[in-house]
């Protein structure tokens, strides 16, 4: 068997299992959208290295390339959808130096959620139920592959430990991520991440954030990022003006924000990153039959 085959088998494990289950617990699945006036600026989270956006100009008009369906999330839950999801394409174009790091990619599939009206204890119940799931099935459907990749797979269990991230510097130090990833041996929920203006602030405690990241075990590192999401107009212009983002350019998100937004929270995890946890791959590039790794050409 060939590894990029026993790759692609997983691939196509993980976008049946995931469209098959998110369908199962009553969501809509929407198609993604890949060109935009407005995409999420990834920022200011300190961890991003992205060092550029893409963008296109057509018939007059600056479109972006999606970076995240964060803010289409949004809209798509003041329009009336309850529960989404999207496998969408991501185009981050990163730093060069992420080459060496094993798991960032500049072009990839996200499958991107969102819940009206759902606290972030709903969506930890509901991935550690998927996470759960598309283990055990990669282990029933893709055995074979799994043993000649040489990668033994642990059931996994919710509920997930929890951290805050002030808990995890304290014991890992400011870079914890891969440390902690490294030390558990069970996916874990890192929370309070100072990080983009749609992240809702905790009212009871300012300054803390009802975010959070789900980290993979085994040094795996980051699998998902997600938030109850900020939905108070006020607020968000607040919180825009913070971060010294340009208004003009949310202009037709802050315009929905400013009918009236609904309270949801959510999440989005990269299709390949899961693939690779699942493979036990050394690096993320591995996953894809077309590679798209910062710094590297792109060939095909």
């Amino acid at each position: 068997m060939e590894q990029k085959k026993a790759y692609s088998r997983l691939m196509s494990l993980v976008l049946k299992e995931t469209t098959s289950y998110f369908h199962s617990k009553g969501f809509s699945q929407l198609m993604p959208v890949v060109l935009s006036p407005i995409t999420d600026p990834l920022g200011p989270d300190p961890n991003s290295t992205v060092i550029k956006t893409g963008e296109i100009e057509y018939l007059g008009q600056k479109l972006i390339l999606t970076q995240s369906m964060i803010l289409h999330k949004q809209i798509a839950i003041k329009e009336g959808h309850d529960k989404i999801f999207i496998i969408s394409p991501n185009v981050r174009l990163e730093h060069p130096d992420r080459r060496t790091s094993g798991k960032h990619l500049f072009e990839f599939s996200q499958v991107d959620f969102e819940i009206a009206h759902a606290k972030r204890d709903d969506v930890f119940s509901f991935m550690e139920g998927f996470m759960s799931h598309i283990v055990e099935q990669a282990k029933l459907q893709c055995g074979a592959e799994l043993s000649y990749l040489g990668r033994h797979l642990r059931d996994i269990k919710g509920p997930f430990p929890r951290y805050t991230t002030h808990e995890l510097e304290q014991i890992y130090g400011e870079d914890w991520e891969h440390a902690a990833s490294l030390e558990n041996k069970t996916p874990f929920w890192a929370l309070c991440h100072k990080r983009e203006f749609y992240d809702r602030q905790d009212p009871e405690q300012p300054g803390h954030f009802l975010n959070y990241d789900l980290v993979y075990p085994e040094g795996f590192g980051e699998a998902l990022s997600g938030a109850e999401r900020e939905y108070e107009y006020d607020k968000i212009m607040a919180r825009v003006s913070v971060d010294k983002l340009k208004m003009e350019r949310y202009a037709p998100y802050l315009e929905f924000a400013k009918q009236g937004l609904v309270p949801s929270a959510g999440g989005g995890f990269g299709v390949e990153r899961l693939v690779k946890f699942l493979s036990g791959a050394k690096h993320i590039g591995d996953v894809q039959l077309f590679r798209r790794v910062p710094g590297e050409r792109v060939i095909v």
